[in-house]
């Protein structure tokens, strides 16, 4: 195989959370490393799962989840909770083992 037979991409994570499980990993996973690595994977998620579904399911404007989920964003709870209704996920408190 030659170098130019080699062909590469951009990675998207949107295009492999093909099940719910997986997005539930995926955002668990990203609670772990901070509030940029969570909103981050909101909005991967809302990608995967189409920008404007999340939209007319949470009555929000597809600007307003742009804003609420960029990079060091400041979204408020209410915001949180509609958009992760509306992808189907919710919040959790579990104990923190020691």
């Amino acid at each position: 195989m030659n170098r130019e037979d080699i062909q590469i991409s951009d990675w998207d994570t949107a295009e492999f959370l093909d099940s719910d499980e997986m997005i539930a990993e995926y955002l668990q996973v990203s609670m772990d490393n901070g509030n940029e690595a969570f909103l981050n994977a909101l909005s991967v998620i809302a990608r995967a799962k189409g920008m404007t579904d999340l939209a007319q399911k949470t009555g929000l404007a597809r600007e307003s989840i742009y804003k609420a989920l960029r990079p060091a964003s400041k979204p408020r709870y209410e915001t949180i909770a509609k958009i992760m209704s509306g992808l189907g996920l919710k919040l959790q408190a579990v104990p923190v083992l020691q």
